[in-house]
């Protein structure tokens, strides 16, 4: 995978036709680079690099854990309500 990798993107890079899409295929880069690189993450089973986590906690603490609230507007008439029997 490291050998494809490395082969897409040398071409992307090298290879100015490369870069633009195809009728048949699509996007170039994506089948070129983006496509193996997915591969070999997945061959490592989805790891994450070892700074990832330390900074997805640290955001974690800086986002407020408040739930989110109705607002006491009107409703439409009829809406949310249920029929009375």
């Amino acid at each position: 995978m490291r050998y494809w990798f490395a082969t897409g993107l040398l071409g992307v890079c090298l290879v100015p036709p490369l870069r633009g899409s195809s009728e048949w295929i699509g996007w170039w880069p994506l089948w070129l680079v983006g496509m193996p690189l997915a591969a070999w993450w997945a061959l490592h089973r989805f790891r994450l690099p070892p700074a990832l986590p330390a900074a997805a906690r640290r955001l974690r603490q800086l986002r407020p854990r408040v739930q989110a609230r109705r607002r006491g507007g009107r409703r439409a008439s009829g809406f949310g309500r249920r029929a009375a029997a």
